[in-house]
């Protein structure tokens, strides 16, 4: 058993209020270059939608991520063969226009053009070439599901879904959306770190977070076709690679990443889990529909005495240990059940995890008695066709399985298709939901609070854990960073010139003093 640390990270997606707040503070300190103009590390999508950059969930045309060929994995669209294959022209990789082209104002016209009849306007201009363009898309052009025809139907999640469901879900007195939050997963098994020819892109030993080597990066971009959730960005003014590196100057002084010290929702949570190296291959080999499980089977009890032995063997300081038994992550992933990767059948096996949304909150459907000449009016057509709202309902979960947001749908996101995982998910947390309302109302049967903490596998008492941490959580107890221990860290960079040491995958045996 290979037990390392890993800083992990859920975002719940009830509490996201879609103010991009997260996005303009990581902005503002990381991407505010010359080349960076387009590059958003943290980014907030509107699903559904088809996200930044445009549909960049079809890996048929992005060829990103893993797949699985005779029982064992191989990038998609890079590699030694294929990047060779595609060194001087790489057909799918990204263009601007899949991002956006970056824009500004000229805002000097309004202030130093001369006296006209017309008002004064200021023209967008590029700012790659300078010059005035016709602004077609932005970063998040489908924010609250703007322009819809050409956005959010062509979400790629909708594929598996009846044209009925479809069009259900764009019906305006059943339309729902919410938003996703997306940063670098710090996979465990990331494809960025295999593509690169330069060997550039590395995990560090100590807490996991994937980083790129600026001085050895030599802008082969196959980062940015390898990762399938389009992380890792161009830098068209230094000719080198970059993405989101965790803030890791903020952690190792013991704060939160800017975009998550500064979420107004306090949607995201942050925390250390252990996990068995060992299992990364057969974690990410295994099939389709056991991805998500085999990902969840290696993580471990930061408790079980003998995992805490082989962590300490291995050189996982006691203070990471500690900081593993307190964290956040691991209660939503592990030990509740709340919180599933975005995409798991890209096998990258993400440490970012996502507690999906109890969307809407809202009565079961039933469609309204119409006359028969209202039913021959084709203006009144569009709303004698529509659902009236049913406050009551005998099926306890009858919200869940007929809700505006299909679990397919969700399914497709966060479980590789798998509808019983998110509704397992989605029944907790409406029996917390629940509990919670009679707690503060009373005005559930007992028997139903009862049934639906049964329904839900849960005692009252972790559905409060829940709900505190959920809603209640200080700062402390939503962010649980472990000291850095650098200095131990460099130590081990310079005992060890292999491959192994160099790229900071973890060690089997501790330096001695001196070395």
């Amino acid at each position: 058993m290979d037990v390392r640390s890993q800083i992990s990270m859920v975002f719940h997606l009830d509490k996201c209020i879609g103010c991009h707040t997260c996005s303009v503070a990581c902005k503002n300190i990381w991407t505010d270059r010359k080349g960076v103009e387009y590059q958003w590390w943290n980014n907030v999508e509107t699903k559904p939608g088809t996200g930044y950059p445009t549909k960049w969930e079809d890996q048929d045309i992005y060829k990103g991520g893993w797949e699985k060929n005779n029982g064992t994995i191989n990038l998609k669209g890079a590699g030694k063969k294929k990047g060779l294959l595609n060194i001087f022209h790489n057909p799918h990789l990204p263009v601007i226009d899949d991002y956006y082209e970056p824009f500004t104002y000229k805002y000097l016209d309004l202030i130093e053009s001369p006296e006209m009849d017309d008002q004064p306007t200021a023209r967008p201009v590029s700012l790659i070439t300078g010059k005035p363009i016709d602004i077609k898309m932005g970063p998040n052009w489908d924010d609250d599901l703007s322009g819809t025809p050409d956005f959010a139907r062509k979400d790629p999640n909708l594929q598996d879904l009846s044209p009925a469901e479809q069009e259900a879900m764009f019906q305006l007195e059943r339309m729902a959306f919410f938003y996703l939050p997306r940063i670098c997963n710090h996979c465990l098994n990331p494809a960025c770190v295999a593509s690169c020819p330069s060997g550039a892109i590395y995990k560090r030993g100590e807490d996991g977070i994937v980083l790129i080597n600026q001085q050895v990066c030599r802008a082969w971009r196959m980062c940015v076709t390898a990762c399938p959730y389009k992380k890792s960005y161009y830098n068209w003014h230094t000719g080198k690679s970059e993405k989101c590196i965790l803030c890791y100057p903020r952690l190792e002084a013991g704060h939160a990443p800017a975009c998550m010290h500064s979420c107004v929702g306090r949607i995201r949570y942050l925390g250390v889990v252990l996990y068995d190296a060992d299992q990364i291959e057969n974690a990410a080999s295994a099939d389709e529909s056991k991805v998500v499980d085999s990902q969840l089977d290696m993580l471990l009890d930061p408790f079980d005495p003998k995992v805490i032995q082989a962590a300490k063997e291995n050189g996982v300081p006691d203070s990471t240990i500690k900081a593993a038994q307190q964290s956040p992550t691991y209660k939503f992933v592990k030990e509740w059940g709340l919180a599933l990767p975005l995409h798991p059948e890209f096998r990258t096996l993400p440490m970012l995890f996502y507690v999906p949304p109890l969307l809407p909150v809202m009565a079961s459907l039933g469609k309204q008695n119409t006359s028969q000449a209202e039913k021959m009016d084709p203006i009144a057509k569009v709303w004698n066709d529509d659902w009236l709202y049913d406050t009551s309902t005998e099926d306890l979960w009858g919200t869940i399985d007929q809700a505006r947001f299909p679990l397919k749908y969700m399914a497709n996101l966060f479980a590789a298709g798998d509808e019983e995982k998110v509704k397992i998910v989605l029944k907790k947390l409406m029996a917390v939901r629940i509990h919670r309302r009679n707690v503060t109302v009373g005005d559930i049967a007992p028997e139903k609070v009862e049934a639906a903490l049964k329904g839900a596998d849960l005692e009252a008492e972790v559905a409060e854990e829940i709900y505190k941490l959920t809603s209640l959580a200080k700062f402390d107890q939503r962010f649980v960073i472990p000291p850095a221990h650098r200095e131990q860290a460099l130590e081990m960079l310079e005992f060890t010139g292999d491959t192994k040491g160099s790229t900071g995958f973890g060690f089997k045996e501790k330096p001695e003093r001196g070395l």
